[in-house]
């Protein structure tokens, strides 16, 4: 075991992959076994197209579960080896403040900076993103948008309203919005969760995340048309291909040309060169 405060890189980092690695490798052994599905999706599936393992300065692992498979996965979850990890959402930890799950590694501690005082459990982790049904107007698109945006920054303030370099103005805001029970926030999703099956056409997306189709410009000034901002078309997550990745093979979106280029358009290329090193921010870890 390693203990440090501060940046995790250099060899450490390379640990903080692998320990992840792990657990997809779990999270893949219990969802075939119950016919679950999942896609790497983010930048776990350009790092699967662009180079069939981790972009090598990539610190996290991202997995997406239409609505259905996400609550079976949660059922089944009690089959996870539990030496290797364990699920998390807020309905096995009633102190865990976002609105999607996360693999925890066992044993591990892994804090980030400004959640030192958090009550939930830590540890080395991979996200494990439900995908919900959206409205299919634009106009309803934003309205919802905006709405998750409050439920989330309402998550988020426990956080935020001690968070270091944080304005005054928004440590005030967050301060007001801290008040604000977490039960209140989840019964609001719920109520919204609960519309979504994956027979419908509906456009998804993962409700207190940002929208992705807004992060087109993250490499390029190109910007996706309105009715790709706020949702994605389900069949993407319908489909789907086998990838390898760090010598194993997972499952990601079959269409992932499209996906890809409405994430970050053109995706096979590589971001400045200063911005190739692999590093996570820590405040406490141990692995």
């Amino acid at each position: 075991m390693k203990k440090g405060t501060g940046t995790i890189e250099g060899e450490d980092f390379r640990r903080l992959q692998q320990l992840e690695l792990d657990m997809l490798v779990e999270l893949d052994r219990v969802c075939r076994k119950h016919g679950i599905r999942y896609s790497l999706v983010c930048g776990t599936l350009l790092g699967a197209v662009r180079h069939k393992g981790f972009i090598p300065w990539d610190d996290d692992i991202d997995v997406a579960m239409l609505r259905e498979d996400y609550e079976a996965f949660r059922s089944a979850s009690a089959d996870l080896n539990q030496e290797i990890c364990f699920f998390q959402d807020h309905k096995t930890d009633p102190q865990y403040l976002w609105g999607f799950g996360k693999l925890r590694r066992t044993g591990t501690t892994y804090i980030r900076p400004g959640q030192e005082k958090m009550k939930f459990k830590t540890g080395v982790y991979i996200d494990i993103l439900p995908l919900d049904d959206i409205p299919r107007s634009t106009v309803g698109q934003k309205v919802n948008d905006f709405y998750c945006f409050f439920l989330r920054k309402t998550l988020w303030s426990r956080v935020g309203r001690s968070m270091p370099g944080t304005g005054r103005l928004e440590k005030a805001v967050y301060r007001l919005l801290s008040h604000i029970s977490p039960e209140w926030v989840y019964q609001r999703v719920d109520k919204m969760t609960s519309r979504s099956n994956n027979k419908s056409d509906r456009p998804v997306r993962t409700l207190l995340l940002p929208s992705g189709g807004k992060e087109k410009n993250l490499y390029s000034s190109d910007k996706n048309p309105l009715k790709l901002r706020y949702g994605m078309p389900k069949q993407w997550f319908l489909e789907q291909l086998e990838f390898e990745y760090e010598g194993h093979s997972f499952y990601g979106v079959k269409d992932y040309h499209a996906y890809l280029t409405s994430r970050y358009g053109n995706y096979m290329q590589l971001p400045p060169v200063e911005k190739q090193v692999g590093k996570a921010p820590a405040a406490i870890w141990e692995f």
